[in-house]
């Protein structure tokens, strides 16, 4: 599969590339990116052909907006696809006032959620003076799961998206100042409640359907299938090891993996070397062939890195793998496999 390839985006009408570029990394993402290696990133992925960009107020706590409209700003609007999520607003704070456990070096603003209809079209307006432009093309409601809120919370934020957020997004798809709106968040429960309550687009889908986890085919994945609704995948990696492969402290999830974890990974990649395959090229590509799944974003800081993920992405894969994957139990039955 070309990374380059342009795949339809659902009932938007808009067109993603098979691999996007999520901008998590450039927001300093636990560690610093000087600001020649972030126009660098950009600008081969740009080189490379990819024409979907993904970024949030989150990630650097304004950081990764500003870098991506700056580098974005050299190219024609109409001829790539962004997006960025709601539910964060960015607040001042005094200069060396604020830490993070994610992100290093940001600027002096510290994070506000709010879900509500004020406040999503509040955060939308600051994306749009960030990234410095008139529109944009996809809209999340970002983070409205247990893992970014614990579960009492989480149901507080998720009822005041559906009831006050979700009218302020579907008033900006209605208006033309969005094309597609949806919700991104880790949990494809979370996912799916909120599809079966209101008349979202897409999703992004960060780390719940990979070579690893695959439970989204019981009911979320179909019922996107059935609604027309696309999906974003990002975390394809979990968050780390399955581009590490079982290596000791390797992250599953954020957090270092555990024995299970370890093991099954361990049978996955003993599968891809016998058929000489790099794990991450297998990762990558499986769940492109969902056909529910339009574009995989790795996250990326390096243009190094990023040339390896397109070469990955792009790598031969023998269809005999999926086949000793799925005999293994390694991948169910009911997931599609690359062709």
């Amino acid at each position: 599969m070309k990374a380059s390839a342009k795949r339809r985006f659902g009932r938007s009408g808009l067109e993603l590339t098979a691999m996007g570029f999520g901008t998590a990394p450039i927001g300093n993402q636990f560690r610093r990116v000087p600001e020649e290696d972030a126009r660098a990133v950009i600008g081969g992925a740009w080189d490379a052909g990819l024409r979907y960009f993904d970024t949030a107020p989150m990630y650097g706590h304004g950081l990764s907006e500003h870098r991506l409209g700056e580098s974005l700003r050299a190219y024609p609007r109409n001829d790539y696809v962004l997006s960025t999520k709601v539910g964060r607003k960015l607040k001042p704070v005094p200069a060396g006032g604020l830490t993070s456990f994610f992100w290093v070096d940001m600027p002096p603003f510290e994070i506000e959620h709010d879900y509500s209809y004020d406040g999503c079209m509040r955060s939308f307006e600051d994306s749009l003076q960030r990234l410095g432009r008139a529109r944009i093309d996809i809209l999340f409601i970002h983070d409205i799961d247990v893992f970014s809120h614990g579960p009492e919370l989480q149901k507080q934020h998720f009822r005041t998206a559906m009831d006050s957020g979700w009218k302020a997004l579907e008033k900006l798809r209605s208006e033309g100042l969005v094309k597609a709106i949806g919700v991104g968040c880790n949990e494809w429960q979370v996912c799916e409640a909120a599809l079966r309550e209101r008349d979202f687009d897409c999703f992004l889908l960060a780390g719940r359907y990979t070579l690893l986890e695959q439970d989204a085919l019981d009911t979320f994945l179909p019922l996107c299938e059935e609604r027309d609704v696309s999906i974003v995948l990002g975390g394809g990696f979990n968050s780390g090891i399955l581009a590490t492969g079982p290596v000791k402290g390797a992250h599953y999830n954020y957090s270092e993996a555990g024995p299970e974890i370890l093991a099954r990974v361990a049978k996955i990649e003993a599968v891809c070397k016998a058929h000489d395959v790099p794990l991450k090229a297998a990762a990558l590509q499986f769940v492109l062939a969902h056909p529910a799944i339009t574009t995989n974003i790795p996250g990326t800081r390096t243009k190094k890195h990023l040339d390896e993920n397109i070469a990955l992405i792009e790598h031969p894969i023998p269809g005999e793998l999926w086949v000793d994957l799925r005999k293994q139990g390694l991948v169910r039955e009911n997931a599609p496999v690359p062709t």
